[in-house]
């Protein structure tokens, strides 16, 4: 049981101060027990018996959710910071000891996926065979979020918002492009197609959250031409199965379609269009955090070896 001398004396348990946390970015006490696999009647007795011990409210509840007070951020701000320093003595002890052993959180956009699987993380592998990754996908708003609060090491994400905290350590210009089928009528056309030529076929597109969507948001507003998509999904293989299907057109940039352009079964066309022209791929980490030796390493070899992160010509 901590008392007023274990407060005094700057003791707070650091468990109870992940349960809040957890709770606070799942959204709900529910969440946050699902995702340490634990009871959610467990994570609220914690929560309230360190609002107790604290004095202070630390969450609001509403509906099925939970938000931090003023009070419960201050509490979520300093276990972060903790995470931090923990993060600043890992690295100083694998720098002592080599790159023998770590671990590293990968968050990305399903698009990298293919690009990620092939060269990069054999050649990764191959010189630090002991070391072992947790990836992760998500949308690119999601990415962002893991990697400003410490959840992840790097994050991969297509053409993302300026992000107050976020650090880009590669950006390299990746168009959009129209995904087809070989034999699709916009393979014949004497050039590139322009946004206007998109209206005119089937679309698949991703959902709002991801960078694919949100950049053809912006090139809808500059040509006053909104899209009408066939099909909307949060599966870049959808996408991929829906154009070989000759179903119709997905918009996606060339190097989530390697495989298959290389395979032969589908065709990646850059579009006319300044604003997909203009996107790019972004390695990203949080600004002002110190990286683990593996990290760092991994962090290298993706910029090196990646796709995404080779300059396309024009």
């Amino acid at each position: 049981m901590t008392t007023m001398a274990d407060l005094a004396a700057g003791f707070i348990d650091d468990r109870r101060v992940r349960y809040l946390y957890e709770a606070s970015v799942s959204g709900s006490v529910r969440a946050a027990a699902d995702k340490m696999d634990m009871n959610p009647s467990v994570v609220s007795r914690q929560i309230a018996q360190l609002e107790s011990e604290l004095a202070v409210t630390l969450i609001e509840r509403m509906g099925r959710g939970v938000r931090p007070t003023e009070a419960g951020q201050m509490v979520c701000d300093y276990y972060r910071q903790h995470r931090a320093h923990q993060d600043d003595l890992i690295v100083k002890l694998q720098e002592l000891r080599g790159l023998a052993r770590g671990h590293i959180d990968l968050v990305l956009g399903e698009g990298f996926v293919s690009d990620l699987m092939d060269e990069p993380l054999q050649d990764f592998w191959r010189r630090h065979p002991r070391l072992t990754v947790n990836l992760s996908l998500a949308g690119t708003n999601d990415v962002l979020r893991r990697v400003s609060e410490d959840a992840a090491h790097i994050g991969l994400v297509y053409n993302p918002p300026p992000t107050p905290g976020i650090r880009s350590r590669a950006a390299v210009r990746q168009p959009m492009c129209a995904i087809v089928a070989p034999d699709h009528p916009l393979t014949r056309l004497q050039r590139q197609p322009m946004f206007k030529h998109l209206a005119e076929h089937p679309l698949a597109l991703m959902h709002g959250s991801y960078g694919t969507r949100q950049i053809v948001a912006l090139a809808e507003q500059m040509e006053k031409l909104r899209l009408s998509p066939k099909l909307t999904t949060d599966s870049i293989s959808v996408v991929k199965h829906f154009c070989k299907a000759r179903l119709g057109v997905g918009l996606l940039p060339a190097f989530a379609v390697s495989q298959e352009t290389q395979a032969g079964d589908l065709v990646a066309i850059p579009i006319d269009q300044a604003v997909l022209a203009s996107a790019e791929a972004h390695i990203v980490t949080r600004l002002g955090r110190s990286l683990p030796a593996a990290a760092n390493q991994l962090l290298l070899q993706l910029i090196a070896t990646m796709r995404a992160f080779r300059k396309t010509k024009g």
